[in-house]
């Protein structure tokens, strides 16, 4: 669900209440385990973590006024959600991610191709999520980013 806010806590504050706090946690365990250079703001309605364009100018090929995404987290109607462009681009962070998951959450794991679906809150891994936040760095993503449009420009 997107809700209409420019700034982050304002985002937090508007969660229905029996979700502010697993997002607030969620928030304060991205933001402690980020690498440096990541950037938090709203992105696409949700809390976004980004390479700004004081560090990458070019921004999203997608579109270019954006920052470059990295991961996000927002409330959505039937769970909270953790997006990680890393498990999505590279194999060995997401079967990483899949072996840990299973050896610390009893529930089976739910996700898309970047995204992580918590639908119980109690199920919710925020030291596995900070670990994963550490994997890859700012200058790390932005080389697999600009690899992978170089591969895709040359189909």
């Amino acid at each position: 669900m997107q809700y209409k806010t420019n700034a982050p806590e304002d985002y937090v504050a508007q969660l229905p209440i029996e979700r502010q706090a697993a997002v607030s946690k969620l928030r304060k365990i991205i933001l402690q385990n980020l690498p440096k250079g990541f950037e938090e703001q709203m992105n696409y309605g949700m809390l976004g973590y980004v390479v700004p364009h004081s560090i990458y100018p070019d921004g999203y090929h997608c579109d270019p006024k954006m920052p470059l995404p990295f991961m996000n987290l927002a409330s959505q109607k039937q769970y909270i959600a953790v997006y990680h462009m890393g498990i999505y681009s590279k194999k060995e962070l997401l079967d990483w991610f899949k072996k840990e998951y299973a050896q610390t959450v009893r529930t089976k794991l739910d996700m898309g191709k970047s995204c992580i679906r918590f639908k119980k809150i109690d199920d919710i891994p925020y030291e596995l999520i900070g670990e994963l936040c550490q994997k890859i760095t700012v200058d790390q993503w932005i080389d697999f980013y600009e690899s992978a449009i170089k591969k895709q420009k040359k189909k």
